[in-house]
């Protein structure tokens, strides 16, 4: 789950290239600019990210809303994954965060104000404005505190994922819905459009699983489905002590291909999101496709290592994208 705020799971300033180990069509769609107001500001972004977060190639008018959503995604991440909490308290916690969304959505009269002294009021206050001034879908934040809540369920029952259908459930919940909120703020909501951001963020979700065997499975994350192992004949044993056994690097190479195959299906958008927006997205999804480059280097021995981009990746991923 660390590293799956792809807000497109987006993005900290082309920290896109600073890793960590273990022209458009003529129907482009047109970006809407809702009146600005003020605002409570968002706590500046200090955690790690595979992708940059409210990049300058943001549209500035959105850097505030999409930096609001960061927040509310990357602290219930750290609610259900980092620190020593137990899974009940984990849940406990994320119940209580959930409420305060809901208190965050109201709209009427003095419950609209956000409560200074609650626990999570620098998070929710710049969200709640967020939600108010661009009338953010609020199912697509409830879903993804579905997605941190399955995960501590997941951990704490030591249970994985059965089937390739419940697995791709579990991105429709924890990836897309970023997509889809990004797409509300730039005013698109042609059904083609979603759809594509659909497969963009179930691909970056996908190759955030296969980039972090290493350290998802000492955690008690597995997120190799009971049927793959079984198609391919991985043994729960090896996973789970990071064998790089050739049957788990067949069954990663596999899932590679596959989740190549949906960036690549999910790129269609950039041609279809104009102005920067569109070119941030260029880089979101040649991001995707070089962590791929580089698993595949790595001849998918990702239980081993992990791969990361490095500095040197920005002309390849400039590159890539203006040819896109």
């Amino acid at each position: 789950m660390t590293n799956r705020l792809l807000i497109y799971e987006k993005y900290k300033d082309l920290s896109i290239v600073s890793g960590e180990q273990t022209t458009c069509r003529q129907n482009q769609l047109t970006m809407q600019h809702p009146a600005s107001a003020k605002r409570p500001a968002p706590a500046p972004i200090t955690h790690y990210e595979n992708f940059p977060v409210a990049s300058l190639l943001c549209p500035a008018h959105l850097r505030a809303p999409i930096t609001a959503l960061y927040h509310f995604a990357r602290t219930a991440d750290d609610l259900a994954d980092e620190g020593d909490a137990t899974a009940t308290q984990r849940l406990q916690d994320l119940q209580d965060y959930r409420q305060q969304l809901i208190h965050a959505c109201q709209t009427a009269g003095a419950a609209a104000n956000a409560d200074s002294k609650a626990r999570w009021a620098p998070v929710f206050g710049p969200l709640q404005h967020a939600v108010q001034t661009h009338q953010l879908p609020a199912p697509l934040l409830h879903d993804l505190l579905d997605a941190f809540v399955q995960d501590v369920e997941k951990t704490r029952d030591g249970s994985g994922y059965a089937t390739q259908t419940e697995l791709l459930d579990y991105c429709r919940r924890s990836a897309n819905p970023i997509g889809r909120l990004l797409l509300h703020l730039y005013g698109v909501t042609d059904e083609q459009a979603l759809a594509l951001s659909d497969d963009i963020c179930t691909a970056l979700q996908l190759i955030n699983f296969w980039q972090d065997p290493s350290r998802d499975l000492p955690r008690g994350r597995n997120y190799f489905t009971t049927d793959d192992c079984q198609r391919f004949g991985v043994a729960l044993a090896d996973l789970q002590a990071c064998q790089q056994t050739q049957s788990a690097t067949n069954l990663i190479a596999a899932y590679a291909a596959a989740a190549r195959a949906g960036m690549l299906k999910g790129a269609e958008l950039v041609h279809l999101i104009a102005g920067r927006a569109g070119w941030e997205l260029r880089l979101v999804v040649q991001g995707g496709l070089r962590i791929l480059d580089k698993i595949d280097a790595l001849h998918f021995a990702t239980l081993r290592q992990r791969p990361r981009l490095r500095w040197w990746d920005a002309p390849i991923l400039l590159w890539r994208a203006l040819w896109m």
